[in-house]
């Protein structure tokens, strides 16, 4: 079970004050009065407990209160009264308790100068609080900006695939073909997927690799003998449940090699490989591509899911992946090497 690091800080604050009230009564004995030096045990514990009201005080109100450029000075002036105040308190209690310590010169310096001590223990804690404040809230930030990009990234993947999908459909439709059906089918389960599996941060990459065989058995559909089609996807026992990925980080590859790869070639092939073992993931999608001299341009929004899953790949794997892309030979080729969570 894990402590909350909140328990950790107030164990460590009441740590360090029983340390601070009981040490004369660690390093002194009874025949001396647990004294140090000239100063009686029970009076150096009475004055750690002002020490401890003055630094909580200027850590958790003068300073993150006054101390900014507006009442600067007022935070200048209140300091002064709160130290003065325990000089104060310190002196009544020699004065009422252990006035004969007060002949002894020595007794000034160790009794008041603790004061100035503490007070500027608290001013470096109280620093050190507001930059460990200051770095979690721009962590914060990041992490909302990074969600609220993502979000973003994903929503343009669903619309982008379902254009794609439904202009197969339609090819489908004007064919007459009693694919249709089994086609629609298999869309419903791939939908199910967009709406219901991948709203959390990753899926199971088993989950991901079940999505794209529905795909790709969606393109056999529509293209039966046109394309040679070769799918080679092998998972190692340890890539279950335990290995997860960003969900629909791979249809746009295969998306991409299918909508350029099917038209104004005389023989489109089409090469699916993926791979996961001991948690890494290679992903290689390769597929012959037109002659320059034939004029196949993009349209508009062919570059969409590509683009898209590069900025999402930027951002959620950062150094953990590398992404090659290839065209030489009139092959087009894509390879993803990924570690996977």
């Amino acid at each position: 079970m894990r402590v909350p690091l909140s328990y950790i800080v107030i164990f460590f604050h009441v740590a360090v004050w029983a340390v601070v009230l009981l040490f004369p009564f660690l390093i002194s004995d009874a025949g001396t009065d647990y004294a140090i030096g000239v100063v009686p045990g029970i009076f150096f514990t009475m004055a750690g407990i002002i020490h401890c009201l003055l630094f909580y005080t200027n850590a958790y109100y003068l300073f993150p209160r006054f101390f900014n450029r507006h009442s600067w000075w007022l935070y200048i002036l209140l300091s002064i009264v709160l130290v003065g105040v325990s000089f104060l308190l310190k002196h009544i209690i020699l004065y009422r308790w252990f006035s004969e310590t007060l002949v002894n010169p020595i007794t000034h310096r160790i009794v008041f100068a603790p004061s100035f001590v503490f007070f500027a223990i608290s001013i470096v804690y109280r620093k050190i609080l507001d930059n460990i404040h200051r770095e979690r809230l721009q962590k914060e930030e990041r992490a909302e900006r990074l969600a609220t990009e993502l979000k973003f990234l994903r929503s343009q993947i669903n619309p982008h695939f379902l254009f794609n999908t439904l202009t197969n459909l339609v090819s489908l439709a004007r064919k007459d073909s009693n694919l249709l059906e089994p086609a629609l089918i298999q869309l419903s389960d791939l939908m199910r997927y967009m709406l219901y599996d991948t709203q959390g941060k990753r899926v199971p990459l088993a989950k991901e690799v079940a999505y794209l065989r529905d795909y790709i058995g969606l393109q056999r559909l529509r293209f039966e003998e046109d394309i040679n089609i070769t799918t080679t996807i092998e998972l190692a026992p340890d890539t279950d449940q335990h290995c997860l990925i960003e969900p629909m980080l791979l249809i746009p590859f295969v998306e991409n090699a299918f909508k350029h790869g099917s038209s104004h070639i005389d023989q489109p092939e089409i090469i699916i490989q993926l791979t996961a073992q001991q948690g890494r993931l290679t992903f290689r999608v390769k597929n012959r591509i037109a002659p320059p001299a034939v004029g196949t341009s993009k349209d508009s929004d062919s570059g969409i899911g590509l683009t898209n899953v590069k900025k999402r790949l930027e951002l959620l794997y950062g150094n953990a992946y590398r992404l090659d892309i290839n065209q030489q030979a009139g092959w087009y080729e894509a390879i993803l090497k990924l570690t996977l969570s």
